[in-house]
């Protein structure tokens, strides 16, 4: 089944079983003879996850021929890639947990976590080396954006920068740039357009970051069980996230609460204690500035519905709407 409602049986038949052919590569592409390597690389894999890239990837695809193999590898180049991102991001965050499973630094350590998700970017990069140069030009394209938005995040605004303005730059760069890749992939690889490649490619760009803001939003105010990651750890590891620096914006500014300087206070004070972070979480996800962040969401989810008017109406164009409202409402 896929991760949202679709409407037209016979598509989500389709797309479900390729999914399926799409997670059988997936395990044969983590496969290692060193147990170690082959142990690691399997971690996450098995852990499960929405797969949304890939879907992404294969749902774009019915706007062509659907059927074509390359699409198939082009999805799995999309989720290597980003699985290879999770082992990384989880060594620079701290994350305790993924999936609902201890991340992968937590069982083996940081070297073993870090190496491996390169492992995973040299299986992404032989897989997209038989879809040809473009693709390659686009995967590795796609791979310094994802860089860039890592380094920026690691590094923070410049002095003069707007704070909000650089989280966006990094949420387009570090999330929303793969999105849009995944998109781009099927449609290529199906024999659509160049037009409608660039459409999806759009599509794909806006719906990444109200995807990762409505990441923002599920962080506060739902529960590890449902996650997969402990809430509050990006708090607890002073990562940027919407609500938090929205509420920094409203303490800077003449209009700002006494309640808005007090909460800044939680936040900026010491949270390794698990009692501390749930005192800031809880406080934190009552705040304004949480619904503010899910309302851009919701923004971004709509300018990234209409970006596909130009595609004929259909169910496949119907069903990419669903993929957009499906991110969104996850925050609802």
């Amino acid at each position: 089944m896929t991760a949202f409602p679709l409407a037209d049986a016979d598509l989500g038949e389709r797309l479900s079983a390729r999914l399926e052919i799409v997670e059988e590569r997936l395990r044969h592409a983590v496969t290692n003879v060193d147990p170690l390597a082959d142990d690691a690389s399997r971690h996450l894999v098995n852990a499960g996850g929405k797969r949304l890239r890939p879907l992404l990837t294969l749902l774009a695809a019915e706007l062509g021929d659907g059927s074509r193999l390359e699409v198939i590898d082009a999805a799995v180049v999309v989720e290597l890639t980003h699985l290879a991102t999770l082992y990384h991001d989880d060594v620079m965050d701290s994350a305790p947990l993924r999936r609902g499973a201890p991340a992968a630094h937590e069982v083996w350590g940081n070297s073993v976590a870090i190496l491996t998700g390169d492992l995973l970017f040299a299986r992404a990069s032989a897989t997209v080396a038989g879809l040809g140069p473009e693709a390659v030009r686009i995967q590795a394209a796609t791979f310094e954006r994802l860089c860039l938005g890592q380094l920026h995040e690691t590094v923070g605004p410049r002095a003069e920068e707007d704070h909000v303005a650089h989280y966006l730059q990094v949420l387009a760069d570090k999330t929303a740039s793969l999105i849009a890749t995944s998109a781009r992939f099927g449609a290529m690889f199906s024999g659509c357009r160049p037009e409608i490649q660039s459409i999806v490619s759009a599509f794909g760009e806006k719906i990444g970051v109200a995807f990762q803001l409505a990441d923002d939003v599920i962080d506060l105010t739902s529960d590890g069980a449902t996650t997969g990651k402990t809430p509050g750890t990006d708090l607890r590891e002073r990562v940027p996230t919407m609500p938090a620096l929205l509420l920094r914006a409203r303490a800077a500014s003449p209009d700002a609460t006494a309640a808005d300087h007090e909460l800044l206070a939680l936040l900026d004070s010491d949270l390794t204690d698990d009692d501390a972070l749930d005192r800031a979480v809880a406080a934190l996800r009552v705040h304004p500035v949480v619904e503010e962040t899910r309302e851009r969401a919701v923004t971004l989810a709509r300018s990234a519905v209409l970006e596909l008017d130009a595609l004929d109406d259909g169910s496949v164009k119907d069903a990419l709407v669903s993929f957009a409202d499906a991110l969104v409402d996850r925050a609802s």
